[in-house]
């Protein structure tokens, strides 16, 4: 469930957006109907919140059964939920419901896929800040439902020094002994470390992440044996379907990749009579 969040504001204006004035093409509709939710595709279902608050806000009297909830796998074929009511207002809702859970619902399947792939080995795949603007909760929530974890979900969450801070700063030491006099006790410090010698300057400073951006697979197996347990490993850059066994193999903890969310393609979903 989406908490902390308030969908209902965001779900508004997504309707204001696509109504304008008015339906203009459901306005002659009359009468109730029975509208099924289906998907054409195997997937992970997500946003069973999110479609009922469209229509929660456009006609009290639509009511949805849901056969599935978020985090379920569904097969080509099955009919996710009925909605049921007043049809004008259906209708009015059913592109904004679809656009939502239709996203979010390829995220899920997409991050599924990943997790999926790392098996028998450790490591949790997790996404990044390389989001919709103002869609961030959705997408984030629906890696979650994929099976996914979540890395920072904004900049005040971690303090993460990458390759332009360090180079600002002079060194990690330097960027690491001037972030600690301005923070909170309660944040982590996640380093980005290109070579081995970064690893080691990174241990130095005792950061709670190392992250291993862009190494080969024999430099990350190294760089996982040098942290051993001093550290969280991550690693990022590079990461596709096809090599994300291999990364997991090196006994890295987490993988973080954006193409669980920026490359995810939306899931085939319907409204049939």
């Amino acid at each position: 469930m989406l908490t902390g969040f308030c969908v209902e504001d965001h779900v508004k204006s997504a309707l204001a957006e696509d109504i304008g004035f008015e339906d203009i093409s459901s306005a002659a509709v009359e009468g109730d109907a029975v509208v099924r939710l289906n998907t054409r595709e195997d997937g992970v279902f997500c946003g069973a919140d999110v479609f009922r608050t469209v229509f929660a806000l456009l006609d009290s009297g639509i009511k949805i059964k849901f056969n599935f909830k978020d985090g379920d796998r569904i097969k080509k074929g099955d009919c996710i939920a009925t909605i049921k009511g007043p049809a004008k207002w259906i209708f009015t809702g059913e592109r904004v419901a679809l656009n939502y859970i239709q996203r979010m619902s390829g995220i899920a399947t997409e991050t599924r896929k990943y997790q999926d792939a790392v098996a028998p080995h450790k490591a949790r795949i997790v996404d990044t800040r390389k989001t919709t603007p103002n869609f961030r909760a959705f997408e984030k929530y629906a890696v979650k439902c994929g099976g996914g974890m979540l890395h920072r979900f904004n900049l005040s969450d971690c303090a993460m020094l990458k390759d332009n801070h360090i180079a600002a700063a002079g060194s990690i030491t330097a960027a690491v002994k001037k972030l600690r006099e301005n923070i909170s006790f309660t944040h982590k410090i996640e380093i980005e470390c290109d070579t081995l010698e970064q690893v080691k300057e990174a241990l130095n400073c005792k950061v709670d992440i190392i992250m291993l951006d862009n190494m080969n697979l024999v430099q990350m197996k190294d760089a996982v044996k040098l942290v051993g347990s001093k550290a969280i490993v991550e690693a990022s850059g590079g990461v596709n379907i096809e090599a994300v066994n291999d990364i997991a193999a090196c006994g890295v903890d987490i993988i973080s990749t954006s193409a669980i969310v920026a490359g995810a393609r939306v899931l085939d979903l319907a409204f049939d009579m």
